[in-house]
């Protein structure tokens, strides 16, 4: 199966993943594993809706200099009643390319999709609409959890309400600090009749190796604490900790079986398969992007893809030996 796919087996192609994946071997992917798009409009790349509100994407005078939230993102009721679309919207692109996935899987094989915690169930009926089986949510504690949540009573303030800020002192507006991020993990339905045990013994997939995941000592729970490791830095703000990455894939997958990341970003699941000694399939429709995996990739796990693209031009790596630091070794 690796043959078939050999145009993209260990390599980062830059384009549009589902104009890829149609193209890729049937049932010959033994994981996907992708930290997607949320549809949260955390920057124009994550806005996966027909947007016609002016000020998303845009600043407050309260975001101006900050770096954690730096941009407009939506209310969760949003400003306009079209806005009240975009959910639905999130779901159907995410439909899109879920449907052109499922034949590309074996049978029995495990699906790893990151989202949000309010689009997430959109992942989920996307992906249950396209044939998959959802197997559990997975929950991956951060170790920072980035928060605002603005005093009532300072807005009441500012409008001149003293007893309304008194009566509502030690109150907030916002959500609770979010110490998680949900991991929707699917499943492939294996043959009608016969047995996950059978299915492993045709294709190779559908079990969980248990002792390599073991954290001191006790078996691994679906409260996956990981955070970056010395060195290693973030040329992407929504990367994930290499070391959650390589988790997932020693957990559900053998050396030399195939990864799928149509969304590689930064590159991370690129870099874990490497290291593990998997193969990778993934696309990037950036191309600032796919310039960065490609670097880190040359850096971490001694490659020379870049050799064959252009060195790149970008802020994000004007020096990439100042930007990682100290890098963690191990790539074969």
């Amino acid at each position: 199966m690796i043959n078939m796919n050999k145009e993209y087996v260990d390599k980062i192609t830059l384009g549009d993943s589902r104009d890829h994946i149609p193209l890729l071997a049937d049932n010959s992917i033994e994981l996907f594993l992708s930290d997607i798009p949320y549809g949260i409009s955390l920057d124009d790349w994550d806005v996966l809706h027909n947007n016609t509100n002016s000020a998303l994407l845009g600043q407050s005078p309260a975001q101006v200099g900050k770096s954690a939230f730096k941009r407009r993102g939506k209310p969760i009721n949003g400003w306009s009643q079209a806005d009240r679309n975009i959910g639905l919207e999130y779901q159907q692109w995410c439909d899109d390319w879920a449907k052109k996935v499922l034949p590309k899987m074996k049978n029995g094989a495990s699906l790893f999709v990151f989202g949000a915690r309010r689009t997430i169930h959109r992942v989920v009926n996307a992906f249950e609409d396209s044939g998959f089986l959802l197997k559990d949510i997975l929950a991956w504690k951060k170790g920072v959890a980035h928060h605002r949540a603005q005093r009532v009573s300072i807005v009441f303030d500012r409008r001149g309400l003293e007893a309304e800020a008194e009566t509502w002192n030690g109150w907030r507006l916002g959500n609770l600090a979010p110490a998680y991020e949900p991991i929707a993990w699917f499943m492939k339905p294996y043959k009608i009749g016969g047995t996950i045990a059978d299915n492993i013994l045709e294709h190779g997939v559908g079990a969980m190796n248990v002792q390599d995941c073991q954290s001191n000592g006790a078996s691994p729970t679906n409260i996956l604490e990981f955070g970056f490791g010395k060195g290693e830095r973030r040329i992407h703000e929504a990367q994930k900790p290499l070391r959650l990455i390589e988790f997932l894939i020693k957990l559900t997958t053998k050396e030399d079986q195939v990864v799928l990341d149509p969304f590689m970003g930064s590159g991370t699941t690129a870099v874990a398969a490497t290291r593990l000694n998997r193969h990778f399939i993934g696309f990037e429709i950036a191309p600032g992007f796919h310039q960065a995996a490609l670097q880190r990739l040359d850096i971490e796990c001694g490659t020379s893809y870049t050799e064959v693209c252009q060195l790149f031009q970008t802020k994000l790596f004007e020096k990439p030996e100042e930007k990682y630091g100290e890098l963690t070794n191990g790539c074969t």
